[in-house]
């Protein structure tokens, strides 16, 4: 490998590390006689699955070269950085190598958008396309799909990534055009639309015939900004279900401003990077996905914001003492999950469980419920019944935030029971 592409690989891996949306996605390509690589085993980014494996992706941009001057980008068109652009043949060498030692298992790959939209995206396809049909490569590869490009390109691309995603960035689309007015909501998506499509014609037409070619098999993703503009947390949640009930939508990312453009009067004067909330907002996703949660239990005009002190469940639990306790050896599995403290793996455990023997709290924490959490809003044989009910909201949630009294933090063993008069 020549020092040119090293060079060019340092100035490109350096400039794509601000896009977060490049998990593996848990789909699994058949093996073929003479092919590279597989999709199934992956995981120089480190990214997780969603059952928790760490995988490596060659995460890299195609250039770092810009014709949008977007205001809380790095690689916008006024600012004074190193540039660089990998040809077609020298990004599919660096891959095939990288693979051949065992660095990566998987590629991510991006671009700033050169001369238009589909002239950076038809050279994004040459890409995969080369590594699938040339090199025969059969690992994972995320591409994300240029704002304004057309729909054949879309669809050819559809046809040798794993995952294609948009970049949303702006919740809102007034704000979007504040900090990046060269690009628009309805350039943003119409390729989302075109994704949505091929998923669904290609689900359709492998149902009437087995081999058919399979268009972006683990679904698309997007990826939005928090806290460079104004969105609370109630607007961002309800832009993330909406987008969730399309049924190709698999990921939404949320990625804390970092202030790396400082000069910009338009973007906030921030200390540090939002990471706490960001935190609190996967979290509420995950409820979203996996729990049942519709966004206005998590969050409503009352309370806009998620609170940064618990997460997002347990605040709704304390805002519902009426749903709880729950009795953990009858409940159904849908009032099960809504415990705090109770993971999906441990709901189905419980249920699955219980209908050999009434479970104790012993068991309860070698399924692996956290009882820290989950004491206060069950019931079972031999626990107390001291419960959020008794205890009251709000001094539940000073005990389990970890809220402190005098310098000392409280325990909930030596508590006096703030019963009402």
């Amino acid at each position: 490998m020549n020092a040119g592409i090293l060079e060019k690989l340092t100035v490109l891996a350096e400039s794509a590390k601000y896009d977060v949306s490049c998990a593996s996605s848990g789909i699994t390509r058949k093996r073929h006689s003479g092919s590279v690589g597989s999709a199934s085993g992956w995981g120089i980014c480190h990214s997780f699955t969603e059952d928790g494996r760490c995988v490596s992706l060659l995460k890299i941009m195609l250039t770092n070269y810009c014709i949008y001057d977007c205001a809380y980008c790095i690689n916008r068109r006024s600012n004074d950085i190193r540039r660089t652009a990998f040809t077609v043949d020298e990004l599919v060498e660096l891959t095939m190598e990288f693979y051949k030692r065992n660095y990566i298992e998987g590629l991510f790959l991006s671009s700033g958008v050169i001369k238009n939209p589909d002239y950076t995206m038809e050279r994004m396809v040459r890409v995969v396309k080369n590594l699938r049909v040339i090199h025969r490569y059969n690992g994972y590869i995320h591409m994300k799909s240029i704002p304004g490009a057309s729909r054949e390109l879309v669809n050819e691309a559809g046809l040798y990534a794993d995952r294609l995603s948009v970049n949303i960035e702006i919740p809102k689309e007034h704000n979007l055009k504040m900090l990046a007015p060269e690009k628009s909501y309805e350039a943003i998506y119409r390729p989302m639309s075109y994704i949505q499509q091929g998923v669904l014609a290609s689900a359709d037409e492998r149902k009437r015939f087995r081999h058919a070619p399979r268009f972006a098999p683990a679904g698309q993703s997007t990826q939005m900004i928090i806290g460079a503009t104004d969105e609370s947390d109630k607007e961002i949640l309800q832009l993330s279900a909406a987008l969730y009930r399309r049924s190709s939508m698999k990921r939404v990312y949320y990625s804390g401003f970092v202030p790396v453009n400082a000069y910009d009067k338009r973007l906030p004067a921030l200390k540090q990077v939002p990471l706490v909330r960001e935190n609190r907002l996967y979290q509420a996703d995950w409820l979203l996905r996996f729990y049942g949660f519709l966004a206005d239990e998590i969050v409503d005009d009352n309370r806009p914001n998620l609170d940064l002190d618990i997460d997002p469940k347990l605040a709704w639990a304390l805002r519902h003492p009426e749903q709880f306790p729950v009795n953990i050896n009858r409940a159904d599995y849908a009032l099960i999950l809504r415990v705090p403290g109770i993971g999906v793996k441990s709901a189905r455990l419980i249920v699955s469980a219980r209908k050999h023997r009434n479970l104790t709290s012993y068991d309860l924490k070698k399924i692996g419920v956290v009882m820290k959490k989950a004491q206060y809003f069950i019931t079972c044989n031999e626990l107390p019944f001291i419960t959020v009910n008794e205890l009251r909201p709000e001094y539940l949630r000073k005990i389990l935030s970890g809220k402190k009294t005098n310098g000392k933090a409280e325990n909930p063993a030596q508590l006096t029971l703030p019963f009402s008069d």
